[in-house]
């Protein structure tokens, strides 16, 4: 799962991307409001959600967060910020955010958090995403085929989640990139083809489809 996070300050920013990967996300983090503005309109759709600091330069959280919703951006907002006060929370759930934290934070609760706003934008009741009979637990990173447990590594799995997500749907190789890679990251030009030979190992061949120059889609066992 990718958010961007857009937080000002080095070291609450330095702690909770690294948290947040060591948890299995991919984080892009930026320090001001124009920077998150500039990353949601190149790729707004590869992130699950926003974690926006209400205290950004340039262009406060307050201010994206208006112009995000005006623009039509309806991408899940958890709002960070140590400002704790009445208005600050009623004026940041007003403009548009759809939950709310206060500095400091346990990183727990921050992920319970995500996975529930995640959760809820795709209108599911619990964590787990079904297909046929093939079921991931986003929460606890498990994956079953037909009730039984399958190992996989944390890019296997990231790799499965993206297209659980949109289960039929084709997603390119570059698509599947963005979702397993932040910022920064090397790729190996054929990371994505060794992470869907294992995931074909453990699942079976038939359960990712190649459309050929297209890309990739998960098929209903």
């Amino acid at each position: 799962m990718r958010l961007l996070l857009a937080e000002d300050d080095p070291m609450i920013g330095q702690s909770i991307r690294d948290g947040l990967q060591l948890d299995g996300f991919v984080v892009d983090w930026v320090q001001d409001g124009e920077q998150a503005k500039q990353a949601l309109s190149h790729a707004a759709s590869e992130y699950a959600l926003l974690l926006l600091d209400l205290g950004l330069p340039r262009l406060s959280g307050q201010e994206l967060l208006v112009e995000l919703r005006k623009s039509g951006n309806a991408i899940p907002v958890l709002i960070l910020t140590a400002r704790d006060g009445l208005s600050d929370r009623v004026a940041g759930l007003n403009n548009g955010a759809d939950d709310y934290l206060v500095k400091p934070f346990a990183l727990e609760e921050l992920v319970a958090r995500i996975h529930a706003l995640v959760r809820r934008s795709a209108g599911r009741g619990t964590s787990d995403i079904e297909y046929g009979a093939l079921r991931i637990n986003p929460l606890s990173h498990e994956a079953w085929l037909r009730e039984t447990l399958v190992d996989l590594s944390a890019r296997e799995f990231a790799l499965l989640h993206a297209l659980m997500e949109q289960p039929g749907a084709v997603l390119s190789r570059p698509q599947l990139e963005e979702r397993l890679y932040g910022w920064g990251q090397e790729v190996a030009s054929n990371a994505v083809d060794v992470h869907l030979h294992n995931l074909r190992r453990k699942l079976g061949v038939d359960i990712i489809f190649n459309v050929r120059g297209v890309g990739f889609k998960v098929v209903k066992p």
